[in-house]
């Protein structure tokens, strides 16, 4: 099923800020490179300009990892969302699908060195690794994460659906899926 929703990811606006050079992406980058979170006064205002452009009005978004904080949570309270999807995923596999990762730089696809291996030995060979997804700084920013959920699920108690994250991508995509149904259906 197709929703032609707009993905919104908080880090991969952030790190746009970054590349761009910014104000904003020179301060983000400071807090990032410790595995802290960034401020809210430089996220929020990056997401919220994101969610009011004409394409996230018109079609509707996915906000992707946020908000983390419920003060995040607070700033945003005018964007509420229909559904607020939590993905269950225990610890020790986070960490692993984490440190994992790569990205082509050439075409920006990602990998994983285990479970979505690069093709040839070519793209192997030009894979980068995100500056913030060692070991170190997932297990920090999980830290940070178990610190603030619970408050900021209480904002969206109303809408949770909980997602066992910890299944095949398509089982995961499965459970969203039915989800995604049934709030169109019970909309129309």
């Amino acid at each position: 099923m197709q929703y032609d929703l707009v993905h919104i990811a908080a880090g991969d606006l952030l790190r746009a800020e970054i590349a761009a050079g910014t104000e904003n992406g020179r301060r983000a980058k400071e807090y990032m490179d410790k595995g802290q979170l960034v401020p809210n006064e430089i996220v929020v205002t990056i997401v919220k300009e994101r969610l009011m452009r004409p394409d996230s009005q018109e079609k509707g978004w996915l906000l992707d990892g946020y908000p983390r904080s419920l003060s995040q949570a607070v700033a945003l309270k005018e964007f509420q969302p229909d559904l607020f999807i939590l993905l269950e995923v225990p610890e020790e596999i986070l960490v692993e699908r984490v440190v994992g990762r790569r990205l082509d730089p050439v075409t920006g696809r990602i990998y994983h060195l285990k479970y979505s291996p690069p093709e040839t030995d070519e793209i192997a060979a030009r894979l980068t690794q995100r500056f913030d997804d060692t070991e170190e700084k997932v297990k920090l920013r999980l830290h940070t994460h178990h610190q603030n959920v619970e408050s900021v699920l209480s904002m969206y108690k109303d809408t949770i659906f909980q997602v066992d994250g910890s299944v095949s991508k398509e089982e995961v995509f499965a459970q969203i899926d039915g989800a995604l149904a049934q709030l169109l259906e019970a909309k129309e």
